[in-house]
């Protein structure tokens, strides 16, 4: 069994939706993929894109990501808790799962998460430009830090001692110093809305070696403290340079 992973798949975009719909039908009943949120802010697409991947492989498990949370599109939604649901029954339906898997081997534990503005205060900039701003909805007392909270909570990093080795993912990121060192004073303004630490700490209690996340769009692999952090954003089309645009390979059982 193969584990492949990759992330923020961005559907809206056709040519994105193409990659998919065009993965073979074949190569992969084996397998595991491991998609570490933002396929679409649309539930239709969401469904649409988890049920193509079902039918191409063994297991596909999924964590949504900030744009799954939007409300603009979808009517009737109340806030992105709300959304929230309606994506995770959507999973369900769609034949993929966003509870832990166990192989012979290997537990896989997804962990969700939001950004908390430990990494950094966002800047009125960064406030104007960054579209959750808007494109969410939160109850009107709730905080970013209540909203990180609300979904960590929901994780359960409880490891299986009794497969050697655990793979953790999450689509945002655990850690500030996952962003290179030679990332441009443009892409440091968004350090705020990349994540929290506190996903860092539910990683270290599962015991993983291997953590996989996303929503940067900048694809690298990093050792921090004995964990092996993978980023293989699909991204969207402009952005050849920082993103792979195939499946990686993360781990064989």
């Amino acid at each position: 069994m193969r584990i492949f992973a990759t992330s923020d798949l961005h559907v809206d975009y056709r040519e994105n939706g193409r990659w998919v719909s065009d993965l073979s039908t074949t190569d992969f009943t084996d397998d595991v993929l491991i998609l570490a949120g933002d396929i679409s802010d649309s539930l239709e697409r969401i469904e649409r894109t988890l049920t193509a991947l079902a039918a191409r492989f063994k297991r596909v498990l999924y964590v949504p990501g900030n744009h799954d949370l939007w409300v603009l599109r979808d009517k009737g939604i109340s806030d992105s808790f709300e959304k929230f649901g309606f994506v995770r029954d959507v999973i369900n339906n769609s034949g993929a799962t966003s509870e832990p898997f166990h192989g012979a081997k290997t537990s896989i534990i997804p962990l969700l998460g939001w950004y908390d503005f430990s990494f950094g205060e966002p800047s009125d900039e960064l406030k104007r430009r960054w579209m959750d701003f808007r494109a969410c909805r939160w109850p009107d007392d709730a905080r970013n830090s209540d909203v990180t909270a609300h979904f960590i909570k929901m994780n359960e990093p409880v490891p299986d001692r009794s497969r050697p080795f655990v793979i953790t993912f999450s689509h945002f990121m655990p850690r500030i110093d996952l962003i290179p060192s030679f990332a441009p004073p443009k892409s440091r303004m968004l350090l705020p809305i990349l994540g929290t630490g506190l996903i860092d700490e539910q990683i270290r209690r599962a015991g993983a070696s291997l953590h996989v996340y996303g929503h940067s769009h900048v694809n690298r692999r990093a050792v921090r403290d004995g964990v092996v952090y993978i980023n293989n954003a699909f991204g969207y089309p402009s952005e050849g340079r920082f993103t792979a645009k195939k499946l990686l390979c993360i781990h064989e059982e």
